[in-house]
């Protein structure tokens, strides 16, 4: 039989939330990791690029992880496309989300381009715990609203303070880059597998960057997924085949033991009948 791909599940018949709930939620978390563009437009300024780069990699990037990955690859003297290609590979996860929102929403076909540009980490998070197509359609909407404008306001406020403040580095804000991308990062780590990706990745990152060009190591460390998906197969395998060998063990002794009853209870009639024979 042909395999099926589950279809997203669209809950229009669940009970109504309403819009002012979905509105606030949004609100939450727009503003919260909004207010996180101050400071990659620091990070940003500080790994040389200038007030107008900063702010147009927001308004055209605007995918939190990937300009970090970006600017951090730069400021340690990396090649620019090496930087881009790790920022890329980094943001081709959106393109998940796209395919999973896209049945969700169900948007009109004119205004797809424009929303797809906001499909990112949070508004996905905040459209998928909706329990209706109009109440995920809302939390979308305000969450990409909200974050793309103080996400863009505050990367030129912190690009701006960089500025005033000249060198980055002697104030220690090169490091505000790292902790809010670990900030951002951590949380997501839900389960066994995710986290022991992450621990193989710094190891793998933090291992080879003394011998590998700036930003080749943050592509090395993606190398980290297939090989804890490869152990995670071959452990499943292996507690597959142990489990069935278990079995036909259990299976061999039943059948050992119920062998063994249908004989006795074969031979002792069979002896007590000889017995009384003789």
């Amino acid at each position: 039989m042909a395999e099926q791909t589950a279809s997203p599940v669209i809950r229009d018949d669940a009970p109504a939330k309403p819009d002012a709930a979905v509105v606030r939620d949004a609100l939450g978390v727009g503003v919260a990791v909004g207010l996180s563009g101050f400071a990659f437009g620091v990070t940003s300024a500080g790994s040389g690029l200038g007030l107008l780069q900063t702010c147009v990699l927001s308004l055209l990037v605007f995918t939190g992880a990937s300009q970090f990955a970006l600017v951090g690859a730069l400021a340690a003297g990396g090649n620019p496309f090496t930087a881009a290609a790790g920022a890329f590979f980094l943001g081709t996860r959106n393109a998940f989300y796209g395919l999973r929102l896209s049945q969700l929403l169900a948007l009109p076909k004119a205004v797809r381009p424009l929303a797809a540009h906001w499909v990112i980490d949070e508004t996905t998070a905040v459209a998928l715990a909706q329990p209706s197509r109009r109440a995920a359609r809302v939390g979308f909407t305000v969450t990409g609203l909200t974050l793309y404008v103080l996400w863009n306001v505050t990367t030129l406020l912190g690009a701006l303070g960089a500025e005033a403040i000249g060198d980055t580095a002697a104030w220690g804000l090169d490091a505000a880059g790292p902790a809010v991308f670990l900030a951002l990062l951590a949380p997501m780590l839900t389960s066994a597998t995710e986290r022991a990706t992450a621990g193989l990745a710094v190891l793998l990152g933090l291992g080879l960057l003394p011998v590998l060009p700036a930003g080749v190591p943050v592509l090395a460390a993606a190398l980290a997924a297939p090989a804890v998906l490869w152990a995670r197969g071959r452990r499943a395998a292996s507690t597959t085949g142990t489990t069935a060998t278990g079995s036909t063990i259990g299976t061999t002794a039943a059948g050992s033991t119920i062998g063994t009853t249908a004989a006795g209870s074969e031979t002792g009639p069979t002896a007590r009948r000889e017995k009384d024979s003789r």
